[in-house]
């Protein structure tokens, strides 16, 4: 364990996940939350598992994050941006909305 709190990768993702681990465990609770995203082997999406793992990266204090907590946090990092370049006229309610709050970011916090 390694506290990379300098780290490019931890900076860009407390920028861009402005959710708190509570606020992402009760959204992926939700049926939207089910609704949207690609679904991995196990049958459920790859971005709600994204926000368990989020959740738990965010409830893991810095120093004690592994090398695999910071090569997801890159993931999420990327996930975020190129989805944000894509923001459709609805966004209250839309599939994109959704999505991006399953890896952490709520664009209605923006």
């Amino acid at each position: 364990m390694t506290d990379r709190g300098a780290d490019p990768a931890a900076a860009a993702f407390g920028g861009l996940v402005n959710m708190d681990a509570d606020e992402i465990e009760a959204w992926l609770a939700t049926d939207e939350s089910r609704s949207v995203g690609q679904r991995g082997a196990d049958g459920e999406s790859i971005g709600r598992a994204s926000g368990r793992r989020i959740a738990a990266i965010l409830r893991t204090p810095e120093p004690e994050r592994s090398e695999e907590d910071y090569r997801h946090m890159r993931n999420v990092v990327g996930f975020i941006r190129r989805h944000r370049a894509q923001e459709p006229a609805n966004v209250v309610t839309s599939r994109w909305r959704y999505s991006l709050m399953n890896w952490g970011h709520d664009p209605l916090k923006d």
